[in-house]
């Protein structure tokens, strides 16, 4: 539990998120470089549990392309057309945040609102996730949430849906609109619905992973692997990257192993899956994390490239995902076409 985020922890912090976001959720260096000249720290952390159920709150992330969004740095406060859009559609200030998305840069978005925000340590998914309907206050189907997000130009849409995937549709729709990269902000819910409905303490769990990566990462890869409670389920060359030729948004990564294994990491925007001689050994939600075997950098599914040493870790999801009935299938492979790669 963390209860006081220093300015030093934030290099861990990131780290610990850059891990959980399993080759994707974009690169953590420019909201570390937004937070390292903010007057905030150190940050207060909430637990759920320490605040009135009836707080209201609110999630923020950013949406579209981490590409676009490196090359077009968004300005001091990102958020706050949208925080007003939600607080005026709701009739009253919303005094909590949350982070929606636990794996990448959008671990790190609640901490700029932390002048302004008590921020709850809790997420709406654990890992990193490419639709806005596997937020878990989604998957449990949460009424009253309205999502804001940009247009472009200075533009505010703000959409209350029935149906999670037409929150999905109508939101990338208008990021496109925008330019293909925006914010996205989720009210109309409780520091409550948070304890039942998303996933506790995972700011700190973030955090953890981060200090025993940094603390581990010069040493052999099974310590590595040990240190972060997580499986080296790959380790060699990579031999080939190549498209699916049913879904081209679909890679195979091969990797030559050691005495001949022949792994196959899967990838979409995240890293679904490995296979190890046509056996799965790792899949979704388990978080996937692939490292450059010689400099220990966490890479993103971008980033594997041809001839690279690598070594891929399987960490375990967060419990909630299996708590109960329902909520893994929005998460396994087969949420993105691939059933065959589900493991049982």
């Amino acid at each position: 539990m963390v209860s006081l985020l220093g300015q030093d922890d934030l290099t861990a912090l990131a780290r610990g998120y850059a891990l959980l976001g399993s080759g994707g959720g974009g690169p953590t260096t420019m909201l570390e470089l937004m937070l390292g000249g903010s007057a905030a720290w150190p940050i207060d952390v909430v637990d759920p549990s320490a605040l009135d159920p009836a707080t209201p709150c609110l999630g923020v992330a950013f949406v579209g392309s981490t590409m676009l969004l490196s090359e077009r740095m968004p300005g001091a406060d990102p958020f706050g057309p949208l925080i007003a859009a939600v607080e005026r559609w709701l009739g009253h200030e919303v005094p909590a945040v949350c982070s929606l998305e636990g794996g990448g840069m959008n671990g790190l978005a609640p901490l700029t609102l932390a002048g302004t925000h008590i921020v709850v340590d809790a997420d709406c998914t654990g890992r990193a996730v490419p639709g806005l309907d596997q937020m878990s206050l989604f998957v449990d189907r949460v009424p009253g949430i309205v999502v804001a997000c940009d247009t472009g130009a200075g533009g505010v849409a703000l959409v209350e849906a029935a149906r999670a995937i037409d929150v999905e549709r109508v939101v990338r729709a208008a990021i496109i609109q925008a330019g293909g990269a925006g914010c996205a902000v989720f009210a109309g819910f409780t520091v409550g619905d948070l304890r039942e409905h998303a996933i506790s303490g995972h700011l700190a769990h973030a955090l953890d992973l981060g200090r025993a990566f940094v603390a581990a990462s010069g040493r052999p890869l099974a310590e590595l692997a040990d240190a972060l409670g997580a499986q080296l389920v790959a380790e060699g060359r990579i031999l080939s990257v190549s498209a699916l030729a049913d879904d081209p948004h679909v890679s195979a990564v091969e990797i030559a192993g050691a005495g001949g294994t022949v792994h196959r990491v899967i990838t979409r925007s995240e890293t679904l899956a490995v296979v190890s001689d046509g056996q799965v050994v790792a899949a979704a939600p388990t978080v996937i994390v692939v490292v450059d075997a010689i400099s220990r950098e966490v890479l993103e599914v971008t980033e594997l490239s041809l001839a690279r040493n690598v070594a891929v870790f399987a960490i375990p999801a967060p419990a909630w995902w299996i708590a109960s009935p329902g909520r893994v299938e929005h998460v396994r492979p087969s949420a993105y076409g691939l059933a065959e790669l589900d493991v049982a």
